[in-house]
């Protein structure tokens, strides 16, 4: 076992900044260039040193051994100003009874009720859509995820006025974490503009939702919805017991921010491929004129669009919402030969490691046709779009039948078209989305 600062560090690092600029600057070419460098390799954002890894198997240990790799970090930590401690953000400590407690509002057979809900909200949306309308592609995605999540978790209950001000607030809440996962403290406490309005937001958005559930628990109703879920939720394994109302409302405000910016980007970086692949979007449209024939895709329709979901899962390999994830060594560990301390941070990457040439055939090809049943697959720890393991999204069936219905949708009825041949960029977020992509609708 060699010494830890044995790992390489990546080069290119400034004294005060680190590698913050590179990674500012551009994000996906740094982290592809790191395995070069070796297996685990340092880069330090401002003065945290952070190992990075860039072997599959080894993030897949670390994925799959969450007791001595932990959720925590400078990404999680920024979660957890929103989110509390959620299940996507929870330490390993109080992950297994939430898991055990959610896990039957997220199973198969509840799946369709909530695909009925997804499926009004994306008929609305783009039924409102005008001939030569320029959209703002990430904006429209936002409001139809925002919306199927709301009602998927609160029963269709919320006015237009206050759906508008949370969907507001979870995009300005978004943007900021992205921002400030990457500030060097004490930058992220100063009176800037923007850590005004990300506070102002994180206040508002919890005590909406905190009032949601307050007045649901004292209906007591159980609408069938997921919030009625959380709320009946008992751990049967356990101690029996329930969540509290501050659990409740740390469990709603996690989903719902992941649940809304996690679809919404899958959706506009799948129109921004097809787009640049006619070939590919020409197939995809045959395909939905034979299904749907301009309706609006429903759950007994994912079946017969296999060519549209693996589009959607094509999307998910090469722009994976999860770009950059931390976590946090709990107990000195072995990892490839090296001894990480306690308390080290350790980032892992899905885009470094979905475009790996050992791993994938021309892994920077759109090809959507690499997931036909009747070709090779790459190793199962090759694609982690939701991460891995028991830290596994509990929602990723959620999300990914949201996205397919959504593609199916918009395809059938509209060709969205680039604006300008320039290649669409990432924003810098906590999640990887597409920045300013704006596309003209026009009808089929």
């Amino acid at each position: 076992m060699t010494d830890p600062r044995a790992i390489p560090s990546a080069p290119g690092g400034l004294p005060l900044a680190g590698h913050l600029v590179r990674l500012l600057r551009d994000p996906l070419t740094f982290l592809t260039s790191l395995p070069a460098h070796g297996d685990l390799v340092r880069i330090r954002l401002g003065p945290l040193p952070v190992v990075v890894l860039c072997d599959a198997e080894l993030t897949r240990r670390v994925l799959t051994d969450d007791r001595v790799f932990d959720k925590g970090g400078p990404v999680y930590d920024r979660a957890r100003e929103v989110a509390g401690n959620g299940l996507p953000t929870c330490p390993y400590s109080a992950h297994r009874r939430q898991r055990r407690m959610l896990q039957p509002a997220f199973r198969p057979a509840r799946l369709a009720a909530y695909a009925d809900v997804m499926t009004d909200c994306i008929d609305e949306r783009t039924a409102a859509w005008q001939a030569g309308q320029v959209l703002s592609v990430q904006t429209e995605m936002m409001a139809i995820a925002s919306k199927a999540a709301a009602a998927a978790f609160f029963s269709r209950s919320l006015p237009p006025a206050e759906l508008d001000r949370i969907l507001g607030d979870v995009t300005t809440l978004i943007n900021g974490m992205g921002r400030r996962m990457l500030l060097i403290p004490p930058l992220d406490r100063l009176p800037t503009r923007g850590n005004r309005s990300y506070l102002r937001a994180r206040a508002r958005l919890r005590g909406t939702l905190d009032q949601i559930v307050a007045q649901r628990l004292s209906q007591g109703t159980d609408r069938g919805d997921l919030l009625s879920a959380l709320i009946r939720a008992r751990d049967t394994e356990g101690d029996g017991r329930g969540m509290s109302s501050e659990e409740v409302g740390d469990q709603t405000m996690a989903f719902f921010l992941a649940g809304t910016e996690t679809t919404a980007a899958t959706v506009s970086w799948a129109l921004d491929l097809l787009a640049r692949h006619p070939e590919v979007e020409q197939r995809v449209h045959r395909e939905v004129d034979t299904v749907l024939d301009g309706a609006a895709a429903a759950h007994r329709d994912l079946p017969d669009l296999p060519l549209t979901a693996r589009v959607v899962k094509e999307t998910l390999r090469m722009r994976p919402p999860g770009w950059f994830i931390t976590r946090s060594v709990s107990a000195d560990a072995e990892l490839g030969g090296h001894l990480l301390r306690a308390g080290t941070t350790v980032a892992y990457s899905a885009y470094l490691v979905h475009h790996r040439r050992d791993l994938y055939d021309d892994p920077e090809a759109f090809d959507p046709d690499r997931w036909d049943p009747g070709r090779p697959q790459p190793p199962r720890h090759a694609l982690i779009p939701f991460a891995a393991g028991a830290r596994r999204c509990i929602g990723d069936a959620f999300a990914t039948t949201e996205a397919t219905l959504a593609l199916a949708t918009i395809t059938a009825r509209w060709r969205l078209a680039h604006l300008t041949v320039r290649r669409t960029r990432p924003a810098l977020a906590m999640t990887l989305r597409p920045r300013d992509l704006r596309m003209r609708a026009r009808p089929r």
